[in-house]
């Protein structure tokens, strides 16, 4: 048996929240021209972040490297209040590719807190998106990654405690860890609408439907992408074997051998050139044919700041 067909997930790649960002950067640099200075990766793939260092983006984490006057661009995962506090006192031109999704979160964080609320986040340490919406308080914020940690959350008080999600979580550990959540603290505050992203949601969607129909499952994403791995890891727990790679050079040829049929997907920050490279290196590996999956079709479009609107 050798490698006969390619299956592609529908949706798959660049989300709406990643076009803006870089859109952003982009416009900044064809309006004020480079250096621009972007605090963090604008998002998680090495291509994308490669490509608009050529293009003259400097990529930074501490806002003490960019000098005094400069242009300066918050990643799409969001920044801390001290982050922000920061580059306003130092005099920064700023503008804020944060996803609105997670803004959304963040604007929630602040109202809530004014009434007296306290949050348990679920998400993964050390992401910056989990650090920005942490940050977003001095205090009262609980970070919990799994069902062990729920246990050992101490709020100071429940009868007002609210619950956020990072955007780019698996759905179903999400959903397991919130039913955690919820026992241990049945009057918890949910949020109206899940913080979990529709792209991210629509990719796992893409992956459930796809991995019975694979042996191979490859996910093009970069090793810091989250949403990237929650991908990997689906196929792999729906008896799939999930891979993830940053190019086609890092596929194995021995990934292949005695599969059919292969399923090709990618994450919310990896570009579809990155894709065709895969589809390109699948089809010398012997794959015959490529077939689209019926799914959503994304429309959602977010626009870009005053001050970089395209005239």
């Amino acid at each position: 048996m050798s490698l006969q067909e390619i299956l592609l997930a529908e949706p798959r790649g660049f989300c709406a929240g990643v076009d803006r960002a870089i859109d952003i950067v982009e416009a900044a640099l064809s309006k004020f021209g480079s250096p621009i200075y972007v605090r963090h990766e604008i998002v998680h793939n090495t291509f994308v972040v490669n490509d608009l260092k050529k293009k003259g983006a400097i990529f930074i984490e501490d806002l003490a490297d960019v000098p005094p006057g400069a242009t300066l661009v918050f990643s799409a995962h969001g920044v801390s209040r001290a982050i922000q506090n920061e580059a306003v006192a130092r005099g920064f031109q700023i503008f804020d590719a944060t996803c609105p999704l997670v803004t959304k979160v963040h604007v929630e964080v602040a109202k809530l807190h004014k009434e007296g609320y306290e949050f348990i986040m679920i998400g993964h340490k050390g992401h910056p998106e989990v650090e920005g919406t942490m940050g977003q308080l001095d205090s009262g914020i609980h970070l919990v990654e799994g069902v062990a940690d729920v246990a050992w959350v101490q709020p100071r008080q429940t009868e007002r405690l609210a619950v956020v999600t990072q955007t780019t979580l698996s759905v179903d550990d999400a959903a397991e860890i919130l039913a955690a959540v919820k026992k241990h603290f049945p009057t918890v505050r949910e949020p109206k609408q899940q913080d979990i992203c529709y792209a991210t949601q629509n990719r796992q969607d893409a992956v459930k439907l796809m991995s019975g129909q694979v042996d191979v499952v490859v996910v093009v994403g970069s090793p810091t992408s989250s949403n990237s791995n929650r991908l990997r890891e689906l196929a792999n727990r729906l008896g799939a074997d999930g891979y993830m790679v940053d190019s086609a050079d890092e596929l194995q040829v021995e990934w292949f051998e005695g599969k059919s049929r292969v399923g090709l997907t990618a994450g919310a920050s990896a570009p579809e050139v990155l894709v065709q490279d895969v589809i390109a290196r699948l089809r010398a590996l012997g794959a015959v044919s490529v077939r689209k999956m019926d799914g959503i079709q994304e429309t959602i479009k977010f626009p870009l700041p005053k001050g970089l609107k395209i005239e």
